[in-house]
């Protein structure tokens, strides 16, 4: 005969597996952020788009001023986060135009823009109202 677990039982661990989950996602997105900032990105915000958004908890949109500060960049992203976190993205897009890469990490996914594409997007005016991360340290 199956014990069944008592539904208070229950909620007590939900909560605390979804914090454990969005405690990693906002570790990954300010790690993301850093890395950004320490590889001369510019325009750097961390948004929360998860109660908009159902794909995503959080964005992370950063530019570069050439095709090749796109791409490395996202490489230095993709390193530190595997190297910090040991999560590799779960798929990537934009890595042979390098205009626009996006790095998808399941609830994080990060934006890494030429400038010219970031100002033709505006991927932020889309979020206006959701809330910012302040992520500098």
């Amino acid at each position: 005969m199956v014990t069944p677990i008592p539904s208070t039982a229950m909620a007590d661990k939900t909560p605390n597996a979804e914090q454990a989950n969005d405690d990693a996602d906002v570790t990954l997105a300010l790690l993301a952020a850093r890395t950004a900032d320490a590889k001369k990105g510019t325009d750097i915000i961390v948004l929360e788009v998860g109660e908009v958004l159902a794909i995503a908890g959080y964005f992370v949109v950063c530019s570069a001023s050439n095709p090749r500060l796109v791409r490395s960049i996202a490489d230095d992203i993709e390193r530190a986060v595997k190297q910090e976190l040991g999560r590799p993205p779960v798929r990537q897009e934009g890595r042979a135009e390098q205009q626009w890469i996006l790095i998808d990490y399941g609830d994080v996914i990060v934006h890494v823009f030429h400038e010219e594409q970031r100002e033709f997007y505006e991927i932020e005016r889309l979020y206006l109202d959701v809330p910012r991360i302040d992520w500098a340290v």
